[in-house]
């Protein structure tokens, strides 16, 4: 175990691998399904030469960095060789193309983006649309292309020379530094970068280890994007912090799931949303328990599907949490002390959390339903703002509580149940999307005069939503339910197409012209609703 866990001035992952490469250096830190390992001493080593590679290309403490990776050891390397450095990470969802990942680019600011050949294209095709950007690192063995001069003004070179730097040896940053930016969704606007301190992300650590209770003998099975605060810093950095192993699939899949846990021995592992039902779909056999695993962290803990990890697979502990980028995982279940249905408890160490009137900021008595308010105990362990929206970081901490927007209840035995969303925000398959980017794309089509996009809630136990589109069209216009989603698909991430599509005569608005999504919601799905899924068995799309 990091032994300055409960310093936080000390919380800084690269520390925390310095002090493992000397006490468990050939230990695996980080290794991949059916790939290679990184022990702590290959790690630390790592880590180092990366920083000086990025000092080689002007990258100084404090400038930003894009990584858009997938799951691997290079967004590890990238990762923590930033971390040393004490530039910053910002960390882009995989997904991302056309506008979604335009926007995110320029917000940053950033000149430098580090990339894969698989994801490259994403990059050109922005060419002109990124005015900072001016060098492509470009992971794998291959030569890097050489810019063109045809609207291709970036420079590109190898991410892999650092395997012929020497080790950065510049002084560590601070705990209060700004380590990382991740993006979450906007609901009037786009996506806003958290700006995530080195303490705040370590935070996420120090919860697996004081709630999962991860240590060295741990192995930790992670199929969560790692371009999340979920896979990187409660997974991977909570085996950072205890001395445990990471072991990284890609990506998620249900057919491979028993069989991983199995191979590599894991103990612990986090599931989001349908990920569990999907599993459950697979045939049952009688080796089902054959595994080590010790615990499941489940978000949302669903009670049934509690008593199937539990019946069919032997897993001791289900637990869940609750948390946002923003303010970290501020309620824990814990080994042992799990409640099916609830998220857990205060993590009151280190948070306050509080339920609210959302009208008059009033504290609600236990047992009544209101807004989820949050503010840290720990210097450094919450965001340090929105980037460059100075406004939206002070809307969201009114009376000096931070507003998450989601409804709970907090029982008198301290019990935290998620209710749902408040603001105007859409959940699916563990990604936060705004609807007001989903609105963006859909405006433009030819023949769309109003749209609004809002949740309805998914057919699968723990789904979350689905994403609904009511569209105004021009008379006469040709256009289709089908069209609409083609014309979207362009555009935006997988996760963020909408399912359903409805066409409708006009939207409810309020006597001031704000659309009514609350009735939207409460009419949800009818018989003249289009469904992506199942396109010949819906209504009428035009």
């Amino acid at each position: 175990m990091y032994p300055e866990i409960d310093a936080p001035e000390r919380w800084l992952y690269p520390e925390a691998l310095a002090h493992h490469a000397r006490e468990r250096p050939d230990k695996t830190f980080v290794g991949l399904i059916e790939g290679d390992n990184l022990s702590y001493a290959q790690a630390h080593d790592d880590m180092g030469r990366v920083a000086e590679h990025l000092c080689r290309f002007g990258v100084s403490p404090g400038d930003r960095v894009v990584v858009l990776l997938q799951n691997g050891l290079d967004i590890v390397r990238a990762w923590l060789g930033l971390g040393r450095l004490g530039a910053v990470f910002v960390v882009l969802n995989t997904e991302l193309k056309g506008p979604f990942l335009a926007h995110q680019l320029r917000s940053s600011g950033a000149r430098i983006a580090i990339t894969s050949p698989v994801l490259l294209d994403r990059v050109r095709d922005l060419a002109g649309e990124v005015p900072a950007l001016d060098t492509v690192l470009l992971t794998g063995d291959d030569e890097p292309p050489s810019a063109t001069g045809d609207g291709q003004p970036w420079r590109y070179a190898r991410f892999d020379g650092w395997r012929d730097c020497a080790r950065y040896d510049g002084p560590m940053p601070r705990a209060s530094d700004v380590a990382a930016i991740m993006y979450t969704s906007g609901t009037s606007g786009p996506s806003k970068g958290v700006l995530m301190p080195h303490a705040h992300c370590f935070l996420f650590g120090i919860g697996s280890v004081d709630h999962v209770r991860v240590t060295e003998r741990d192995v930790y099975y992670v199929v969560l994007p790692l371009f999340h605060a979920n896979g990187l810093f409660m997974q991977v950095g909570g085996c950072l912090i205890a001395g445990a192993t990471a072991m990284v699939r890609q990506r998620f899949s249900a057919t491979a799931w028993l069989r991983d846990i199995r191979a590599t021995g894991a103990t612990a592992t986090n599931t989001l949303g349908v990920l569990s039902a999907f599993v459950f779909e697979q045939p049952p056999g009688p080796d089902d328990r054959d595994h080590r695993l010790r615990l499941i962290l489940a978000a949302p803990n669903v009670p049934e599907h509690e008593a199937i990890w539990k019946s069919r697979f032997g897993v001791e502990t289900v637990v869940s949490g609750f948390g946002m980028t923003e303010v970290n995982i501020v309620v824990w279940g814990s080994a042992g002390a799990s409640r099916p249905g609830t998220s857990g408890r205060v993590y009151d160490r280190h948070f306050e959390v509080e339920i609210h009137d959302p009208e008059t900021d009033t504290r609600r008595d236990p047992g009544r339903i209101g807004e989820i308010v949050v503010r840290p105990r720990t210097p450094f362990g919450f965001m340090a703002g929105y980037d460059g929206m100075p406004e939206k970081t002070v809307e969201a901490w009114r009376n000096l509580w931070f507003r998450t927007g989601d409804a709970g209840i907090i029982d008198r035995d301290g019990d935290l149940t998620f209710v749902d969303r408040i603001r105007d925000c859409i959940r699916r398959r563990g990604e936060k999307i705004s609807s007001y980017e989903i609105e963006a794309s859909v405006i433009g089509i030819p023949g769309v005069v109003e749209v609004a996009a809002f949740a309805v809630p998914a057919s699968i136990e723990g789904g979350e939503d689905e994403v609904m589109l009511a569209v105004v069209l021009e008379q006469a216009s040709p256009c289709t339910a089908e069209d609409i989603v083609r014309h979207a698909d362009r555009d935006l991430p997988r996760f963020a197409l909408p399912r359903y599509v409805e066409i409708v005569g006009e939207l409810p608005k309020t006597p001031t012209g704000k659309v009514q999504k609350v009735e939207l919601r409460r009419r949800g799905v009818t018989a003249g609703t289009w469904d992506r899924e199942q396109p010949t068995n819906g209504g009428p799309s035009a």
